[in-house]
């Protein structure tokens, strides 16, 4: 049984279907709205070019479609989608920001970081998110090489068909161990295989959150700390801003209100901009959230402007 890229997606991304909710700047919708104001900024979107199942320009055209001002490219690991969404974002009238989201580890807890006006052309950058994808991929062998061994037929071959030219990962694995076994969903096959302790999954090169915001840093961009509620980690923030972070993801799409309350607290105790975003990665909200689901105002996007400005 063959899914989606859409439902491989939202699955493994913990997404909710059809929750309505609104807190502080942000704005939550189910429905696809035609006439928001030009005056606001999503800016977590995901693209093809990693694990988002819309083109950088279909991106661009539904970002113009609802009326956003701006959005981020932010695709794990890779900013190969910049330069399709640059060329897009000239016909929509909508600003594309340069941005990134890198994947790293401490302890049993991924920690994700958002890098904002990033100079996406940088070969030191590129070099540093080549390598990441290279141990992606060699991950993604050593995941089918234990399903194999467990008697899941999967290949690597389709691995790399559902992944197209995204990097590769565990959603990817899994969606494969759907099509050829007996589990039902995604997320059955995530939690019988592919999570921390299951019987195929395996570590990935670690890449620490100070390693990470020193990459965003060197490449001029402005360092984030992403939906910092789902990595329970708040007890680093702190070093993490004296290493160069300069933002946290104070709304996202997967954090309730109550969190979201005490992350502003934390940004404003350090002096931290408040940045926000849908996490988007297609259109069906069937399948989680929209693109332009969650917005901050165009404030943000200057402030995160003059602080890679400065440097």
């Amino acid at each position: 049984m063959r899914h989606s890229r859409l439902e491989f997606i939202s699955v493994v991304a913990g997404f909710r279907p059809g929750v309505r909710r609104m807190t502080g700047t942000t704005r939550w919708v189910t429905d696809r709205c035609k006439s928001m104001e030009r005056s606001r900024a999503d800016l977590h979107i995901h693209t093809t070019a990693s694990d988002g199942a819309l083109s950088p320009t279909q991106v661009v055209e539904e970002a113009a479609n609802i009326g956003l001002a701006a959005i981020a490219i932010s695709d794990h690991d890779t900013v190969d989608g910049i330069d399709e969404a640059m060329a897009a974002a000239g016909v929509g009238n909508v600003e594309v920001i340069p941005a990134v989201e890198i994947n790293t580890d401490l302890g049993p807890s991924e920690v994700h970081i958002l890098g904002y006006f990033v100079d996406w052309r940088s070969e030191r950058l590129r070099g540093h998110l080549l390598e990441l994808r290279r141990a992606r991929l060699e991950r993604g062998k050593k995941m089918v090489g234990k399903l194999q061994t467990l008697g899941v037929p999967v290949t690597f071959e389709r691995v790399l068909e559902i992944a197209g030219r995204g990097s590769v990962g565990r959603p990817h694995v899994a969606q494969a161990i759907v099509e050829v076994s007996s589990v039902q969903s995604i997320g059955e096959a995530f939690a019988r295989f592919l999570v921390r302790g299951a019987p195929a999954y395996v570590e990935r090169t670690k890449l620490t959150p100070f390693e990470a915001v020193a990459i965003v840093v060197a490449s001029g961009g402005v360092a984030c700390l992403a939906h910092p509620g789902k990595s329970g980690r708040d007890h680093i923030i702190p070093m993490l801003v004296k290493s160069g972070l300069r933002a946290i993801e104070v709304y996202h799409s997967d954090q309730y209100p109550e969190s979201s309350q005490r992350y502003h607290a934390v940004a404003r105790k350090l002096g931290l901009i408040e940045t926000g975003g849908s996490d988007a990665h297609g259109f069906d909200p069937d399948y989680g959230t929209s693109i332009g689901s969650t917005t901050v105002d165009m404030r943000v996007v200057e402030d995160l402007r003059r602080a890679a400005a400065v440097g």
